[in-house]
């Protein structure tokens, strides 16, 4: 999916295990089918996950963002209303392996991709209980700092057009530069909240139709409320979009700004993943029409 990009395999993932976590060896070793961007995933056993990075980068600049991620990790975990992936160890670089990886507790489900939850009223509601949980936690006057989504929209302005530009062909880019246009300047008047920032389909768990989990919580920090309102566009249908809406009591622009946080998100991945990563382009693509259908 990226340029340089670090192969991971089984082989690589043992000799790592018998030589830093000898607890564990000798447990089966599976990799587990994703689509996600950041990392590729090894169950170890039944009970731990191990997560490496593949993109290439400096090895203490990778520590501090997998130690980052675990303090984020640990603080979800201990306010969320559904179970989420504890940190269970850090591991360092070795084996053929030129960056530190980490290791958390695995969770049961099946992922919303692969889940027909879209029009499930109920699952819609679940999503709003979760937001809601860690919306009611104080922040103790924190406030928004990264770069990544999150501050205002305008922070995007840049991104976006790279990918207007990027996804000409692939889709009206002429309408969703309109689109953006009215949404980037969405007025907001709320502080800063606790939000996970990435609930996409891949990180939502699912068993009988309910939300059973949230998984990759290493983004977890403050940031506009709003931020978390991507479920609307990129995986639930009309009906259960009202759902979610009601139940998170969202005014207009707190749902605007929702659509252009969902915006921002899918027309980077649109173009960049349409040939590497399959589903997140389609993921982007549906995105992007459901927030041009109901402008």
């Amino acid at each position: 999916m990226h340029p340089g990009q670090l192969d991971v395999t089984t082989d690589l993932v043992a000799r790592l295990i018998e030589s830093q976590h000898p607890e564990w060896s000798g447990l089966p070793i599976r990799g587990v089918p994703s689509h996600g961007t950041v990392n590729a995933l090894f169950r170890i056993g039944d009970g731990v996950v191990a997560r490496f990075p593949i993109q290439p980068g400096d090895a203490a600049d990778v520590r501090k963002d997998l130690d980052d991620e675990a303090d984020a990790a640990r603080r979800l975990h201990a306010i969320s209303p559904y179970p989420t992936p504890e940190p269970v160890a850090i591991g360092e670089p070795g084996e053929g392996y030129p960056l530190p990886w980490a290791i958390y507790t695995w969770l049961n489900g099946t992922i919303a991709y692969d889940a027909d939850v879209a029009g499930s009223t109920a699952f819609a509601e679940d999503l709003a209980r979760f937001v809601l949980a860690l919306r009611v936690v104080p922040t103790d006057g924190r406030e928004f700092t990264g770069t990544w989504r999150g501050g205002v929209l305008t922070s995007q302005d840049e991104y976006v057009a790279d990918g207007l530009q990027r996804s000409r062909g692939m889709i009206d880019v002429d309408a969703l530069g309109r689109l953006w246009a009215d949404l980037r300047t969405t007025p907001r008047t709320e502080p800063d909240v606790w939000a996970h920032r990435d609930l996409m389909p891949g990180n939502l768990l699912v068993v009988g139709n309910r939300l059973v989990g949230v998984i990759d919580v290493g983004t977890f920090t403050v940031a506009d409320p709003a931020i978390d309102l991507q479920p609307a566009w990129n995986l639930l249908d009309v009906p259960a979009r009202a759902a979610f809406r009601t139940a998170l009591g969202s005014d207009d622009d707190e749902w605007r700004r929702g659509m252009g946080w969902s915006f921002a998100q899918a027309i980077g991945c649109l173009w960049y993943y349409v040939e590497t990563n399959p589903v997140m382009s389609r993921t982007a693509h549906h995105t992007l029409t459901a927030l041009l259908t109901a402008w």
